[in-house]
């Protein structure tokens, strides 16, 4: 006698096992909960998942969310959230009031903009903001005002400036920006003292700051990946030799010479390099 075929879903079996999850961490007070690529559209079909106060860790990547409610802030305790690989393309402003959040990652989404006062974080040290389609213009205000900063990742957007105020983020350690459309980076780059791993790969940079100099880079432990950039020649002439290179040379007086005249003459000569194709990244689908 032939077995009876299922005709369940798909997706009803994945919700079945997401509130299966959801069950079992309500009951044994599970701390971190795992819900990778559940094909889950939306918080309420999470139901319960705002009131487990004591939750430390949520992975919500792979799925397909296209917003957070501001009810996440009940969960007092998360220190980590994991929101990569969604459709989102907003967040909403009670995420920055979250009293242990320490790391976020909502890389891979659609974010165009971030809410005002995104920068509240109390003890955020790790933020992932990377293959997003954030600029200059999206920041908030008080976005460089996170003390605790000690990573933040906004490779793969559309940035063609970095604003002054990047200085103000004393304990980073990390800076992701490849992948944008740097123009130039600020002078004040060279405040960062404890940046140790740098990346401006792939931009339209042409130029240092004379104060990248400053920064402690051509240690063994140190990272400056700048490939991919269309530098000026003395630039891309040290480069080949090693980062080392690079750095002492831009701390030349010949060299600030060239840094000068270049910044004086890029604005008003016109001639910027194009901005890359990025019309078909994922976070510019609209399914």
């Amino acid at each position: 006698m032939n077995q009876p075929v299922s005709c369940l879903p798909v997706t009803a079996n994945k919700m079945s096992k997401t509130k299966k999850v959801l069950d079992e961490a309500r009951e044994t007070k599970n701390r971190e909960i795992d819900l990778v690529d559940r094909g889950i559209s939306t918080f309420d079909e999470l139901p319960g998942l705002l009131n487990l106060v004591f939750v430390t860790r949520i992975t919500l990547s792979h799925n397909k969310l296209k917003s957070v409610p501001p009810g996440i802030a009940n969960l007092i305790n998360l220190e980590i959230l994991n929101l990569s690989n969604n459709h989102i393309d907003d967040l909403p402003l009670s995420l920055s009031s979250m009293p242990k959040l320490r790391i976020l990652n909502c890389s891979i989404n659609r974010l165009d903009t971030l809410p005002r006062g995104f920068g509240a974080f109390p003890v955020l040290e790790v933020l992932d903001l990377s293959y997003n389609n954030l600029n200059e213009n999206a920041l908030p205000g008080n976005f460089f005002m996170m003390d605790s900063l000690r990573a933040l990742y906004l490779g793969d957007n559309e940035f063609e400036y970095l604003p002054p105020e990047i200085k103000n983020l004393k304990n980073l350690q990390i800076l992701g920006l490849r992948d944008n459309d740097l123009l130039e980076l600020p002078r004040e780059i060279g405040e960062l003292t404890r940046i140790r791993e740098l990346h401006i790969q792939n931009n339209r940079l042409a130029v240092l700051p004379p104060e990248v100099a400053n920064l402690d880079m051509p240690g063994p432990k140190s990272v400056l990946k700048m490939e991919e950039n269309p530098w000026v020649t003395p630039i891309a002439e040290q480069y080949l030799v090693g980062i080392s290179h690079v750095l002492e040379y831009i701390k030349t007086e010949a060299y600030r010479i060239l840094y000068n005249r270049h910044a004086s003459n890029s604005k008003s000569a016109g001639n910027v390099p194009p901005k890359s194709d990025k019309s078909k990244k994922a976070s510019r689908a609209r399914s």
